[in-house]
């Protein structure tokens, strides 16, 4: 018996006794009077073991199936060894149409050593809370993230961009690309920009992508990064988090990515990062968002969209922006190669010039003189003049 079953049987021969009534006893085990008097009819009846509770040591009416148990396992062994219990239980449920509790789940994949209930329950450093912006649009969290998001089916990490809405935890745009550079960085705002218009403010730490780490860089405010240039122009605000746990919405994201995106690529069967980029716009975002999104406590969209203008002039904005001055042979140096400038209708053009190079995020390049396009073709057989230092000879002197 237990020390419930024991106090109660205790109370139970105190009320026999007369030391004690129905009603105060009922208030000690905190039952009702009836429920007193229930037990001691039956305990005049029978022996004290009639207290412990007739179920006990017989397989409950909830008790999982042995057959479905063992299936469980064996999938949780074979094609979820590493999943935790939420996201097994939806593939279970999804995939195998076993419904079945997340606890459950859990339970069995603690018993076969496949889930350490300990490994999320270290301590962290006290974080006060922030309150959510309260309008979609109003704020956008921005970062990268370099992993090995398609395993051993792709032979390199990749970078996944990605930005959050702040008011409603939902993915706004994500995409996989070679890097965290300028020309990715500025491709993704390009179609997020195509497809939801411009955000009010994004929010981002200090890669050199977006921010100056020189220190007299920083000291002077006219010295801006590409892509600080760009937002100037587009009347975005750019704000820089001081701490990776400043932006906690999309590090936070960045963790759930890393357990959920990667098994459901693997899942898939994904092997390109091509493949990869249309499985996450058509399959996982709109999952993610029904699952994790919340409605935002304002229901304005602060997006601005664009105007056909101005998505046609986007990819001017949206790039790598550098200045050269037209030689007297209509030619210009450029990363390396030489570029000559071809008559262009109505355009005349001069030596010194100021020539535009647009550097464009597919690696293409446009080349403006006084905001008009130019026709020009790289010079294959000029290249940039690279001296060779000559050795010294030293002759001693007699």
């Amino acid at each position: 018996m237990s020390k419930k079953q024991l106090n109660t049987h205790d109370v139970l021969g105190r009320v026999e006794r007369k030391e004690l009534t129905q009603v105060n006893a009922a208030e000690l085990i905190r039952v009702t009077d009836r429920t007193i008097r229930r037990k001691l009819d039956r305990l005049e009846r029978e022996d004290p073991a009639s207290l412990v509770h007739g179920l006990v040591g017989k397989i409950g009416n909830r008790h999982l199936p042995e057959s479905e148990e063992k299936r469980i396992t064996d999938l949780l062994k074979t094609t979820y060894p590493d999943f935790g219990p939420e996201l097994a239980t939806e593939k279970l449920r999804e995939l195998h149409g076993i419904d079945r509790d997340p606890k459950t789940i859990r339970r069995i994949q603690i018993k076969e050593g496949l889930w350490d209930p300990t490994s999320r329950n270290a301590m962290e450093i006290h974080r006060s809370w922030r309150l959510r912006r309260e309008s979609m649009g109003e704020l956008i969290q921005f970062d990268g993230s370099y992993e090995w998001w398609l395993e051993d089916r792709y032979p390199m990490k990749l970078c996944l961009l990605a930005a959050i809405d702040d008011a409603t935890g939902r993915i706004l745009h994500a995409s996989f690309g070679p890097h965290e550079g300028v020309l990715p960085v500025m491709g993704f705002w390009s179609e997020y920009g195509t497809i939801h218009g411009l955000p009010k403010a994004i929010y981002l730490d200090r890669f050199s992508t977006y921010s100056m780490n020189v220190k007299d860089a920083k000291e002077n405010q006219d010295t801006v990064t590409q892509f600080e240039r760009a937002c100037k122009e587009l009347g975005i605000e750019v704000i820089h988090a001081h701490s990776p746990q400043a932006k906690g919405r999309v590090e936070r994201l960045f963790r759930t990515l890393q357990d959920r995106l990667i098994k459901e690529l693997r899942l898939a069967g994904i092997k390109t990062p091509e493949e990869a980029n249309r499985f996450l716009q058509t399959i996982f975002i709109p999952r993610f968002n029904e699952r994790f999104g919340r409605s935002p406590a304002q229901s304005t969209n602060l997006h601005r969209k664009l105007t056909e203008q101005e998505q046609k002039g986007l990819d001017l904005i949206l790039c790598r922006r550098e200045d050269r001055t037209l030689r007297n042979d209509f030619t210009i140096p450029f990363r390396h190669t030489w570029y000559q400038l071809l008559p262009t209708p109505r355009l005349a053009m001069r030596p010194k010039d100021s020539v535009r190079i647009h550097e464009l995020p597919d690696d293409s390049l446009r080349l403006l003189v006084r905001g008009k396009d130019v026709l020009f073709k790289e010079i294959v057989e000029r290249r940039m003049w690279n001296p060779v230092p000559q050795k010294r000879t030293l002759v001693p002197t007699i």
